[in-house]
């Protein structure tokens, strides 16, 4: 047997086992981050976290100042991968188009240029506007629960009412809008989730299928524009060469723009529909563990509004993201290098005892403050959606407690948390009424 052989089987083998026990630290640390969180707000300064290769940051006044100061601590890898993809997965990743910076990883003048569509699309109005339809799915999708009294709410409900709200707000043909969503959880899966390389081929294979979807429907809307999100995003950031062109004559993207448009409506379409998926899942399981929360709000609709800000802040949909910094400086007394990691934990800022009295309690009845938590972030990162997102549980609590005032949890399963970051939520969530 040739010895070098051997030893490089005991180095690979070695290599994945600690791959491994990394990777089940890690969905420890994310399946329930609150008792670390807890520790870092009673620690002196900042805590650095192994597992996220970053400075935590913790409490509610350092979490704000961070968000208040891109000069100093910049969004351009805010959105860095947990798991690094396999060379082979960018092999397959680079038959796709993206690879831009989005509205998520830029600072000053270019993340206003990105985010001025959205802010447009996701205005008071827009919002307004779409809520009838979100209420029809909404109802329609209830309707189709079984008869026998059960239902799995993430796969039948929470997990399908966000993706045909943002499909018809993009501007999605129907049919097309499960193939977006797919997508769009398989782009999650490859950042996010510890996958075996067939696994993560597999899902550079999906992506890939998304972003050739979206660059078909940015060069429609180029040749074609409709009163659409992905029409605004077009003419915002890939407008005509000559002004006063007409649609019909305006020059094809070129691949440069089609790559941009592709990543800036690949992060919409996920933030859209994944951020709400996630916390109408966390909403309903928090409101039905706490049953007395439960039955005061089905006594009591005049308190979904209340519900819903208390379910943001009390498990957080987005825990966080992250930011680098631009210079050598200080943070809650820790000298941070330029260059260095912070993770801007909002999840914990909105559990801390010094802005939020009883913290760890859910209270669907805490007192209104606009700036109560930090649930959609703060500053200039600020969720343009956030909005959007609470139309949509408020019509899901509404919908619930009037249908299924009798709803709780299933006895015989034990319900689990998914381990991530990006959007916490249940995997899944049986219920019975």
């Amino acid at each position: 047997m040739d010895p070098t052989s051997e030893g490089d089987q005991d180095q690979e083998h070695q290599h994945r086992e600690h791959q491994h026990r990394e990777h089940q630290r890690l969905d420890a640390l994310q399946g329930d981050p609150y008792p670390l969180y807890a520790r870092a707000r009673q620690t002196d300064g900042l805590t650095f976290v192994p597992e996220l290769d970053a400075w935590l940051v913790a409490r509610d006044a350092d979490v704000r100042e961070v968000l208040l100061r891109p000069e100093g601590f910049s969004s351009t890898h805010a959105l860095r991968p947990d798991i690094l993809p396999t060379p082979a997965v960018f092999g397959v990743l680079a038959r796709g188009f993206g690879g831009r910076p989005t509205v998520v990883s830029t600072d000053g003048a270019a993340h206003r240029r990105h985010r001025a569509p959205i802010n447009s699309g996701l205005s008071a109005a827009r919002v307004a506007a779409l809520t009838p339809y979100a209420t029809e799915v909404a109802t329609a999708l209830v309707d189709g629960f079984a008869d026998d009294g059960h239902t799995e709410l993430m796969a039948s409900y929470a997990g399908r009412l966000p993706g045909a709200v943002i499909g018809r707000l993009i501007g999605f043909a129907p049919e097309d809008v499960p193939a977006a969503v797919h997508g769009g959880h398989r782009a999650e899966q490859l950042l996010f989730r510890p996958m075996d390389e067939d696994e993560q081929l597999a899902a550079a294979e999906d992506v890939v299928a998304l972003q050739h979807l979206l660059e078909r429907y940015a060069r429609d809307r180029r040749a074609h524009p409709r009163d659409d999100l992905c029409s605004a995003m077009v003419a915002a950031l890939a407008p005509a060469a000559a002004p006063g062109t007409t649609p019909d004559l305006a020059p094809d993207l070129t691949s440069d723009q089609r790559a941009e448009l592709v990543a800036n409506l690949q992060n919409f379409l996920i933030a859209g529909h994944l951020t709400t998926t996630a916390l109408i899942g966390t909403a309903v399981l928090h409101l039905l563990r706490h049953r007395d929360q439960w039955e005061l709000l089905c006594s009591r609709p005049d308190l979904i509004p209340g519900a819903v800000e208390e379910a943001v802040r009390y498990d957080t949909a987005v825990q966080g993201f992250r930011r680098t910094t631009t210079r050598q400086l200080v943070l809650a007394g820790t000298e941070l290098p330029a260059g260095a990691t912070v993770f801007v934990a909002y999840g914990s800022a909105n559990r801390d005892a010094a802005r939020h009295r009883d913290a760890d309690t859910f209270d669907i009845t805490r007192p209104a403050s606009p700036t109560r938590h930090v649930g959609f972030g703060h500053g200039t990162h600020g969720c343009p959606g956030s909005q959007l997102a609470r139309t949509q549980l408020q019509l899901t609590l509404e919908l619930f407690t009037r249908r299924f005032p009798g709803l709780r949890p299933a006895e015989d399963r034990e319900v689990v948390m998914r381990p991530t970051l990006i959007h916490r939520s249940p995997q899944e969530l049986p219920l019975v009424w």
